[in-house]
């Protein structure tokens, strides 16, 4: 026979179990949500060596990616907490670069230089193997036949590109039409970046020109109405114009020199004195004015004759720059990796070169959302290989300097995605398959 007392110590009993399995079930739950919570991270790049120059990072750290932007760059995130994570032990991580002087408007005509032509490059096939995210196209098109850009290149690259309009209408057809003065239409050039395409035009440029300063006097003009930079191919001028008056003169702080490194008998005068291999005075108080320097490497506009003995006396260039298009790509230009590591055999440093690459042409071009791994930002990344080794490099005049150190381009993303890996980094290894009955 049950007394009182055992009821009531079988109830308490009763109770408590379930009050225990309540704290398990609790404690189940939030075993799952901590570890939905931990999974969080879409992407992380792990071990690797951050070098961010705008927020002054130069260390060993990890970058996370949530959908496609910058979730948190920190050291030793844990694995634990990333869906997916990506040794990079030993490589470089920065931000996808720039490649601020770009031919990009591929297309058919027979006639043309860079307007819808073979001279132009689909963009995707130069750019996330160089680590480059971003490109911008240099003036192969005019406000006449930008929209034909947009819809046939701009439109159906994965890689962000952005655009100089051309200060003649038709763009960069030939060079006989861009001597065309009647269709350099400020107001117009204008109205189609502020107006209709402020999120894709950056600036200006004037190029080819044989005649005075009316060319770049259009564009600076056109640039003040939209209040964007220009970006000068300044050259085949006969005699040479003063590149003092252009600097001193007519460009605004701000304002492009490109091909900085070319050495041209006659059309074009250098940075270099051509006899005393010293840099002109007026060069450094240029860029002290805010003047840029763009490298624009291309087919003909880098010679070793300028570059090394400016950089010896303390010139760098403010952006590092192709000038892709179908007769650089593969002389001595190549791509922008081939580029920058150009200039670490001249001696820049490492830091330096991605600063050059990154977000000094981000700040250029007015788009202080690109450049940088800030946590927001949207996530273009560039992971390198810093090869040691023996390695030759080209100037344009067929001559060669050598190096010890080659950068390559290991894993690129745009947008939080993949979209470049030479190695298979990002992916498990394969397996064979179970066998099925």
């Amino acid at each position: 026979m049950r007394t009182k007392t055992a009821g009531i110590s079988e109830f308490i009993q009763h109770q408590f179990v379930r009050i225990v399995q309540g704290i398990g079930a609790v404690l189940v739950l939030i075993l799952i949500s901590s570890t939905v919570h931990a999974q969080e991270i879409d992407i992380l790049l792990k071990g690797g060596h951050v070098i961010d120059p705008k927020n002054n990072i130069n260390s060993k750290m990890d970058v996370a990616i949530v959908g496609d932007k910058i979730f948190r760059v920190a050291k030793d995130i844990p694995a634990s907490t990333s869906k997916r994570t990506v040794d990079i032990t030993g490589l470089y991580v920065t931000p996808g670069l720039i490649d601020m002087h770009t031919h990009v408007f591929h297309g058919t005509d027979p006639n043309s230089m860079t307007a819808n032509s073979y001279g132009g490059l689909q963009a995707d096939a130069f750019s996330f193997r160089a680590g480059v995210t971003t490109v911008v196209d240099a003036g192969s098109s005019g406000w006449r036949n930008f929209p034909l850009f947009k819809a046939q290149s701009i439109d159906r690259a994965q890689t962000r590109v952005l655009a100089f309009l051309n200060v003649v209408g038709h763009g960069m057809l030939s060079r006989f039409d861009q001597q065309d003065v009647t269709d350099m239409n400020p107001e117009m050039n204008a109205y189609m970046i502020k107006r209709l395409y402020p999120n894709l035009i950056v600036g200006l440029k004037s190029a080819h020109f044989w005649g005075d300063f009316t060319s770049v006097d259009k564009a600076v003009e056109s640039g003040k109405l939209a209040n964007v930079p220009v970006i000068v191919d300044f050259g085949e001028h006969t005699p040479a114009n003063s590149i003092e008056s252009l600097f001193m003169e007519h460009f605004r702080p701000g304002d492009i020199f490109t091909h900085t490194f070319s050495e041209i008998n006659g059309g074009r005068e250098s940075i270099v004195d051509e006899k005393s291999r010293k840099v002109k005075p007026f060069v450094f108080a240029a860029q002290k004015r805010g003047i840029i320097f763009d490298v624009g490497h291309g087919a003909g506009a880098f010679n070793f004759n300028q570059a090394i003995p400016a950089m010896k006396q303390g010139f760098m260039p403010n952006t590092i720059s192709t000038d892709l298009y179908n007769l650089s790509m593969n002389a001595a230009m190549k791509d922008m990796t081939n580029v920058m590591s150009k200039f670490l055999a001249m001696g820049m440093s490492l830091q330096d070169v991605i600063l050059r690459s990154s977000w000094n042409p981000a700040q250029v071009i007015k788009r202080p959302d690109l450049g940088h791994l800030s946590v927001g930002s949207e996530a273009d990344i560039a992971v390198f290989n810093l090869k040691k080794g023996n390695f030759g490099y080209m100037d344009v005049r067929r001559t060669k300097i050598n190096g010890t150190e080659k950068l390559e381009a290991e894993l690129t993303l745009r947008a939080g995605r993949v979209v470049w890996d030479l190695n298979g980094i990002s992916v498990p290894e394969w397996q064979m398959p179970a066998a099925t009955n």
